[in-house]
């Protein structure tokens, strides 16, 4: 009588079960994944345009202008830096828009140069 050795393994049946069950939950999670991404960028970008806008009051009530750039409340250092705009990851996309007088200023109010449109319908470029 000879002992035989039964090998441990999976069989490829086993495997490609455990495969289909991943599949189905990959299907699942990365969908709600990537709208939360899209909806943290635009919260993200809501709360930045609120702090410019909110920084630029605060220039304006200090020096009695706007500044003529965003570098120009980095240097007076009203922020630490220009906020970077989630939808591009840039700081160079901002849209400054100047106010109704020249001798104002040049950055009235700043706006996403972000093209697309968000979840709620609207416009990035109209924030």
């Amino acid at each position: 009588m000879t002992l035989r050795r039964q090998k441990s393994g999976f069989t490829l049946i086993e495997l490609m079960v455990v495969m289909a069950v991943i599949a189905i939950l990959l299907s699942i999670a990365l969908p709600r994944y990537f709208s939360g991404l899209e909806k943290s960028r635009e919260a993200v970008l809501r709360q930045d345009l609120a702090l410019l806008r909110e920084t630029l009051d605060k220039y304006y009530g200090d020096n009695g202008k706007y500044p003529d750039a965003l570098d120009e409340l980095v240097s007076r250092r009203y922020l630490r830096s220009v906020p970077i705009d989630p939808i591009t990851d840039s700081n160079a996309t901002w849209v400054s828009i100047p106010p109704e007088l020249p001798e104002m200023g040049g950055v009235y109010n700043v706006r996403s140069g972000a093209q697309g449109i968000a979840r709620d319908g609207t416009e990035y470029r109209n924030w």
